[in-house]
């Protein structure tokens, strides 16, 4: 028995070896920055007992705009240009429940419906008595939608840039293609870094390894794949993002908030010109679904359109607006006059 046992034990030994070493090797800092929870420089906005980052531009006596962020688990970072849109509007920025540099939650208090309810809340806030614009980026549009879906009469316009999925259909081969790019031993060696380097994170909060690991190791390795058209080809996914919320995209990834499509106000898609996976075919699709939807391709841009043509993304949306707000008056005046 000893005979057999021996060889085990040095297969042990050498393992453990090899882990302390990998560990030691790892030992490095890696700073992952506070939530609101800690950090109370950071603009914020408490709701209902929750405490979320996040700013507003614009006076309030002006339409209201909603912006939502990608992910789920991202933050608003890459989209503050569309601040420019506050010489007209109200315009809100918010890193969403567990997300951004929001406070941290547990997984179970992160659902769908809670996703809605917090949207709800602050559209109510902002714009207690007119319908508010939604302007949606990749999951934040899904959430749009699914906003459109459960409160179509809280909504004056939508725009929706580049959602991943709208259905459960659409999101499995979202993933496939996602676990295709992801496979393989490059990957499998970058996770063990990663994770390594996640155990040397000292905080500032418990969810902050988690956060590093996935948000500044694992996203970065994904956008910027060389057979992934989240980027423009040959040059780096340089959309910058402040923190990721690991426990928010576990327990949302895949959620679409229901399949409806009766919302009949004006929809913007956009797509960017470099991205042949979700970009203008999908988006096309997606805008055959609604009654008085369209779809505006951005030049020089893939998956961050606003991040990497403001220019010409924001000019698209500042025509669209202008628009629908003309469309939706018209519209409430023939209902008045009936």
């Amino acid at each position: 028995m000893m005979a057999i046992l021996a060889p085990i034990g040095a297969a042990l030994g050498l393992a453990g070896l090899a882990v302390a070493t990998l560990y030691a090797r790892a030992r490095g800092d890696y700073p992952v920055l506070p939530t609101v929870a800690d950090d109370p420089s950071l603009p914020a906005l408490d709701v209902d007992g929750y405490r979320f980052h996040a700013e507003t531009h614009g006076v309030p006596s002006n339409p209201t705009v909603i912006v939502l962020h990608g992910g789920p688990g991202g933050d608003y970072r890459s989209l503050l240009a569309l601040s420019e849109l506050a010489d007209t509007h109200q315009v809100v920025f918010y890193d969403q429940r567990g997300a951004g540099l929001s406070q941290r939650v547990p997984a179970d208090t992160i659902t769908a419906s809670v996703m809605l309810d917090d949207l709800d809340r602050i559209a109510d806030r902002f714009s207690p008595t007119d319908p508010v614009t939604l302007i949606g980026h990749s999951w934040g549009a899904t959430l749009a939608a699914g906003y459109m879906r459960h409160h179509p009469e809280r909504v004056a316009a939508t725009v929706l840039a580049e959602p991943g999925y709208l259905d459960w259909a659409e999101y499995v081969l979202w993933q496939q293609r996602y676990d295709d790019l992801m496979k393989g031993w490059d990957t499998t060696k970058l996770m063990i870094q990663a994770g390594f380097e996640a155990q040397h994170v000292d905080g500032p909060d418990d969810h902050a390894a988690d956060d590093y690991l996935v948000g500044q190791r694992m996203i970065p390795a994904f956008v910027n794949h060389p057979d992934n058209p989240y980027h423009r080809p040959g040059q780096p996914y340089t959309a910058p993002s402040w923190r990721f919320g690991k426990t928010a995209s576990d327990a949302l990834t895949g959620e679409t908030f229901g399949t409806s499509t009766d919302f009949d106000g004006p929809v913007l898609f956009l797509a960017g010109a470099d991205n042949d996976w979700i970009g203008e075919p999908l988006q096309r699709s997606h805008a055959e679904r609604y009654a008085n939807a369209e779809l505006a391709v951005v030049p020089d841009a893939a998956h961050d359109m606003v991040w990497d043509n403001p220019t010409h993304t924001i000019a698209i949306i500042r025509n669209f607006l202008t628009c629908s707000t003309a469309s939706v008056s018209h519209h409430s005046q023939k209902r008045t006059e009936a």
